[in-house]
């Protein structure tokens, strides 16, 4: 007999002992038998083999599944979970950095997906491959954009890895290939617009929208600025929503990359009719001209609209072969039909028109009245039978259909370097028609001229109270702050109705200066610093 430590299921005492012949377990107390240590798998009759206990997950000969079992099993649920709603592969390699980040232990919690998270974009990063953070934080949703970063900064640290830069033009060709808008065009028209994209984001590069920003806004906006020009209207809150960028930040840069572009048009001679509103229907045109001007090498001259010649036979030709705006119904016989009243056959032959060489450069074509007459009126006549496509509204009323030039002519060759994945040094190095400067830039130095003249106004302002007798209220007529300055915002009206010119910038402005800060320190806006040095510690000091 072999005695346990254990206590009796009946009379609670340690006195079980275990029968050499049947091998049972029994208290020599009460002779109870018990029941729990005495399992018989039914499997093959009395003399098969023996069962085993099963733990959640695995099976085999473990005595007890404790809690770290659990949890790595739990955790390697989790990684499934995740990498299978992101779509990627590389499951084992996410495995293995986790492995080597937590020991071996894995870990339970909110933290945890996170970390699952950020192993997720390193490894897809460290293999050139592209996976917006934005698409791992909706996937997670435990977390936002800021604290996956800082998770991911915690792993590259540990690792001691550095990833390499990144890239645009592969988060443009992702968003693309993801996108359920561009699903429904073919290969080749796909490959078109990708073209298209690329082209206007470097052109978003060199004019700088996209330096110090979030990259996701400005592709869903050139994915929605592309997509119309291609004759696909979509809403650009939808494009964002499906590449997970802000809709708000999205509709700021499509409205920047529009204002650019009608900074470009303005080198055209038709530029200057240009605007917001009407650019998008002739950005055709100015992309056109964009993608001739990235042609030319930088010391490479003549990319001038003077230095450029048209035969205007042919313009006239394409202009009257605008199906989608005119029809004819015997128009399409011969193909040069329209362009026969621009053919000369021999200039010094016909006693109509006449070429005079010239002492300059080029000639002058010389037309004579009775030419120009007869031009006139076969075109008058070929024209009336030329009818403008038109459709039946609900009420019976006629209505013509939407001009689109994009359908009317062959305007993207796609021959240019900056369709191609170029350097940041590259693609500064060519023009597109317009050079502009980085924003924030810009919008730093309006600030920077802004303030000065705020100080100069609070000078004055606090010269005429101290000094009432001395100042000369010729040159400060106006005490307030410069109407340009204000930056059209509207002031708050006072008692009476009365409108209130100064703001709280105004007064802070005034406290530093009646304080002894210098202007130049003033110039630069931190106001809050100034104020806890100058002000609030000036006892102290």
């Amino acid at each position: 007999m072999e005695k346990n430590s254990n206590h009796c299921k009946s009379c609670k005492t340690k006195t079980l002992i275990r029968d050499d012949t049947s091998g049972l377990l029994l208290c020599s107390s009460c002779g109870i038998v018990q029941d729990f240590d005495n399992f018989d798998a039914q499997i093959g009759g009395l003399d098969g083999p023996e069962g085993t206990f099963i733990r959640i997950g695995n099976s085999g000969s473990i005595r007890d599944y404790s809690y770290r079992d659990s949890k790595i099993y739990k955790a390697q649920n989790t990684i499934h979970d995740i990498t299978s709603k992101l779509g990627l592969s590389r499951v084992d390699e996410i495995k293995s950095m986790i492995n080597q980040i937590t020991n071996g232990e894995f870990g339970q919690g909110e933290w945890f997906p996170i970390l699952v998270g950020a192993c997720c974009y390193v490894v897809m990063r460290k293999n050139d491959k592209l996976i917006p953070m934005s698409e791992i934080v909706s996937v997670i949703g435990c977390c936002d954009e800021y604290e996956l970063g800082r998770m991911i900064s915690r792993v590259l640290e540990f690792l001691d890895l550095k990833l390499p830069e990144f890239d645009m033009v592969k988060t443009l060709e992702h968003a693309m290939r993801t996108c359920s808008t561009f699903r429904e065009f073919e290969r080749d028209k796909r490959e078109m617009m990708l073209k298209q994209g690329i082209f206007m984001l470097h052109c978003a590069m060199k004019w700088f929208l996209t330096t110090g920003r979030r990259p996701l806004p400005m592709v869903a906006a050139i994915l929605a600025f592309v997509a119309e020009l291609n004759g696909v209207r979509v809403r650009i809150d939808d494009v964002a929503k499906e590449v997970h960028a802000t809709v708000s930040t999205s509709k700021l840069r499509y409205k920047e990359l529009l204002e650019n572009l009608v900074k470009v048009a303005q080198g055209l001679p038709w530029g200057k009719n240009l605007n917001f509103n009407n650019i998008v229907a002739n950005a055709p045109l100015v992309i056109q001209y964009m993608e001739m001007k990235s042609r030319l090498k930088p010391n490479e001259k003549g990319g001038s609209l003077e230095e450029l010649a048209f035969d205007f036979g042919d313009v006239v030709s394409e202009c009257l072969r605008k199906e989608v705006e005119y029809t004819s119904e015997d128009y399409g016989a011969d193909k040069d039909y329209d362009s026969k009243y621009f053919e000369i056959k021999d200039r010094k032959g016909d006693p109509n028109c006449s070429f005079d060489d010239g002492d300059g450069d080029g000639g002058k074509l010389k037309i004579s009245q009775e030419f120009l007459s007869r031009i006139y009126s076969e075109f008058k006549n070929e024209a009336a039978r030329v009818n403008p496509i038109v459709e039946i509204g609900e009420n019976g009323r006629r209505k013509p259909r939407d001009y689109d030039i994009r359908a009317c002519e062959d305007w993207w060759s796609g021959k240019s370097e900056l369709t191609k994945k170029l350097l940041l040094k590259q693609v500064l190095e060519k023009d597109v028609g317009f050079d502009a400067m980085p924003p924030s830039f810009v919008t730093g130095c309006l600030a920077y001229d802004r303030r000065k003249q705020k100080i100069a106004a609070a000078k004055v302002r606090i010269e005429k109270i101290m000094y009432p007798s001395t100042t000369d209220l010729s040159n400060c007529h106006d005490l307030r702050c410069p109407k340009d300055v204000q930056n059209g915002k509207k002031r708050k009206r006072g008692k009476g109705g009365r409108t209130s010119d100064l703001d709280w910038e105004d007064c802070v402005i005034e406290t530093l200066l009646l304080h002894q800060v210098k202007e130049e320190e003033i110039e630069k806006g931190h106001y809050r610093n100034l104020l806890d040095l100058y002000v609030f510690n000036s006892g102290s000091m």
